[in-house]
C-alpha cells in the first residue's frame, strides 16, 4: 500500500485502531458475525494492494461497505423470525435486530451508516455513490419500513 499522507498510521497500526468497528459495521450490513470477519480481512488485503491511497481509514470504511453489500446481496439466507418477549409493548434489542435484517440491502447498509457508524448525508452519499438527496430517501423509506414492522 502506498499512502501519500504522511501522517497516516501504516497498514498494521490501522489493523489495531479499525478491525474492530470495521467488523461491527460489516455485522450490521452481512447480519453475522463470522461473515464479518472474513469481509474484514478482504477488506484489508484489498486495502494493502491499493496504490496512492490518501485516507485509508476512510478507504478501507469504503471496501467494507461494498463487500459487505456484495455479500448481503448474494446471501440467500432465511428471514429471522420475530417473537416478542416485552411485556412493554416495545421490542428488546433481538427483536429489533430481527427487524433491521428483514429490511432489503439498501435501506440495512443506509440505517446502518446513519445510525451506527453516525455518518453525515454528505459522507453517506460519498460512501454509497449517490446524491445526498438518495440519503435522504433511503433512511427515511427504511425507517418508514421499520415503523411498519414494529408492533
Amino acid at each position: 500500500m502506498t499512502i501519500t499522507d504522511p501522517g497516516a498510521p501504516d497498514l498494521a497500526t490501522l489493523f489495531e485502531l479499525q478491525r474492530a468497528s470495521m467488523t461491527r459495521l460489516a455485522h450490521v450490513i452481512t447480519g453475522s458475525n463470522a461473515v464479518a470477519q472474513d469481509v474484514v480481512q478482504d477488506a484489508f488485503i484489498r486495502l494493502s494492494n491499493a496504490r496512492n491511497v490518501r485516507e485509508p481509514a476512510a478507504y478501507l470504511r469504503v471496501i467494507v461497505v461494498n463487500l459487505s453489500r456484495t455479500v448481503a446481496r448474494k446471501a440467500a439466507r432465511p428471514l429471522p423470525t420475530v417473537r416478542s418477549h416485552a411485556p412493554t409493548g416495545e421490542p428488546d434489542i433481538d427483536e429489533l435486530w430481527a427487524y433491521v435484517q428483514r429490511l432489503p440491502e439498501k435501506y440495512r447498509t443506509a440505517l446502518a451508516l446513519r445510525f451506527y457508524a453516525d455518518m453525515s448525508e454528505a459522507q453517506m452519499a460519498e460512501h454509497l455513490g449517490c446524491r445526498p438527496g438518495t440519503v435522504k430517501t433511503l433512511v427515511s423509506r427504511g425507517l418508514d419500513l421499520l415503523r411498519k414492522e414494529l408492533p
